[in-house]
């Protein structure tokens, strides 16, 4: 970012005054002033800005994995919009996340998986239709709430002691999660009360800081977000309507 012209003139300006205060001919004066303006222009500029919007390559995945490994927070695209990803298990990453969104206590934080095994991390303990539901519809757009593992944070399960997980039908989306640890939250890339991000470049818009990477995985196709399902007991309950119908889901669980 340069200063306005303004500034760089009267920088100009006052350094010539100084030196010929000084007494220094004016001949003597040209070849200084320019190291002189240089000087000052370096000390009124803002520092630069570290370019955060990086593409998803080999060498990002370990930039992300270093970032999550710090508690940092990544935006990244899912199989529906952009999300903000963290370490579900570092309460101090989830509470960032939390400050970014202003989003209010109440809300669980969803997670995302890179392969079924990680299930076992979150719901260690889990009901018929859980299962169910995921052998059904995994990999998919189809978000599954169980009982959350013990060491999860608060911040995270907003209080609830359930949490929310899904598995991404998305390769692309799977191999970043997995440099990230395995999984990752995945609540919308966006402050709390606007639409979500479906671009890095919203995400930008969003949050100019906070966030230690943006991952541009490109836009987003998807229109509407994941469906999300109670499934804590055998009685499953329709919290969300999203990607998936949830006649479709009654008539896998009832056929």
């Amino acid at each position: 970012m340069s200063l306005p012209f303004e500034t760089v003139s009267r920088v100009f300006r006052l350094s010539c005054d100084t030196w010929l205060k000084r007494g220094v001919n004016e001949r003597l004066l040209a070849p200084r002033f320019s190291s002189e303006v240089f000087l000052s222009y370096k000390h009124l500029a803002p520092p630069a800005r570290r370019r955060v919007i990086v593409q998803q390559t080999t060498e990002s995945l370990k930039q992300i994995a270093v970032a999550i490994s710090r508690g940092g927070v990544i935006a990244f695209r899912t199989d529906t919009f952009y999300g903000l990803g963290a370490d579900p298990f570092n309460r101090s990453a989830v509470q960032k996340i939390r400050g970014l969104k202003g989003r209010e206590d109440d809300q669980p934080i969803l997670v995302v998986i890179s392969d079924a095994s990680q299930i076992d991390r979150l719901i260690p303990s889990r009901s018929p239709a859980f299962d169910d539901l995921a052998r059904g519809f995994w990999p998919g757009a189809l978000t599954i709430i169980g009982r959350a593992a013990s060491d999860l944070p608060d911040e995270l399960t907003a209080g609830t002691k359930t949490v929310g997980v899904r598995l991404p039908d998305d390769d692309k989306v799977r191999a970043l999660i997995a440099a990230g640890g395995g999984a990752l939250t995945a609540t919308s890339a966006n402050v709390s009360g606007q639409p979500p991000a479906r671009t890095a470049k919203e995400v930008e818009s969003y949050f100019a800081q906070g966030l230690d990477l943006i991952v541009d995985g490109g836009a987003t196709t998807s229109e509407t977000a994941s469906t999300v399902v109670d499934a804590t007991t055998d009685e499953i309950k329709l919290v969300r309507e999203g990607v998936i119908a949830w006649r479709e889901i009654l008539t896998a669980q009832h056929p």
